[in-house]
């Protein structure tokens, strides 16, 4: 029987909606939720990204401010801009787009965001936050995959995940999300140098692919009935397509659906949850402007 689909777009819709309402409320306070969003470059990817997040703010009754830089934008022209945003009273939550151009360092810019306004959850100070289990901005897309198991009841205490990927933006903070004793799954992080990947993920009852591998994970490597995350957005040539390109994730999705319960289409699944994810960042750092925190 072929595996479930996770509809991460429905499940998103649910997020972004009470997100809307919970801005309603807000505007009554006289307060608008606002994202200042910073894209230095012209990345297609990266400019597709930020396309996306200002739409769903919009829809969701929330404002941005679109600020796009000339690729040779120096660092410290990038730190005094950040500066400024974070003085702005206005400015509820700052994202940096990544990468960054190779002459300026992202943790520095990371480092340099007021982290009250740190909607990415990417600040040292909410990595730690994560880490020790206090009260905090959560990344955005590990956080995504996590409310992905909830609200389909996916059992996860006692369960073997296994991330394939270490990248500080999702493998290492989802795995520590998934240690938490509301989650409380045994967790496996593979990556480049794991050795004889196949066997490791076979063992998994969650397999979350996140190493940006296009066909990684093939059937042969996941166990019968297992649950297969797929957070991989790749770009492939397609000369059949539009656009010359299709996304493709880390996992070969039709032999994989044929062996697994449930799985997630690239796109369409945790892409959804990471946007749905900011938003609810976005409201919750406004809401905490609201309460004095």
């Amino acid at each position: 029987m072929p595996a479930q689909l996770i509809d991460g777009k429905l499940i998103a819709q649910k997020i972004r909606q009470d997100a809307a309402e919970r801005t309603k409320k807000l505007l009554t306070h006289g307060i608008q939720p606002c994202l200042a969003v910073v894209l230095v470059g012209e990345d297609p990817a990266s400019i597709s990204y930020v396309t996306a997040k200002e739409k769903a703010l919009e829809e969701a009754g929330m404002a941005s401010q679109d600020i796009r830089l000339p690729q040779m934008t120096s660092e410290a022209e990038l730190l005094m801009l950040i500066d400024k945003l974070n003085q702005d009273p206005q400015v509820h939550g700052i994202l940096v787009q990544l990468p960054l151009p190779k002459h300026i360092n992202e943790d520095r810019i990371i480092t340099s965001i007021d982290p009250s306004k740190d909607v990415d959850g990417f600040h040292p100070l909410s990595v730690g936050n994560m880490v020790l289990g206090r009260p905090g901005f959560l990344p955005c897309t590990p956080h995504g995959v996590l409310v992905l198991l909830k609200e389909l009841n996916i059992p996860t205490s006692g369960a073997h995940a296994v991330v394939v990927g270490r990248s500080n933006i999702v493998g290492k903070p989802l795995a520590n999300l998934l240690t938490r004793r509301d989650i409380n799954a045994t967790v496996t992080v593979c990556h480049t140098g794991t050795r004889d990947l196949g066997e490791h993920c076979r063992r998994a009852d969650i397999l979350i692919a996140a190493a940006g591998r296009p066909g990684l994970i093939t059937a042969d490597m996941v166990k019968p009935g297992a649950v297969v995350i797929d957070v991989g957005v790749n770009r492939v040539d397609d000369p059949e397509s539009k656009k010359g390109y299709r996304l493709v994730g880390d996992v070969d999705f039709k032999g994989i659906q044929e062996v697994a319960s449930y799985i997630t289409p690239v796109p369409g699944g945790v892409g959804p949850m990471t946007i749905a994810m900011l938003i609810q960042n976005v409201v919750e750092a406004a809401e905490h402007r609201l309460q004095g925190i």
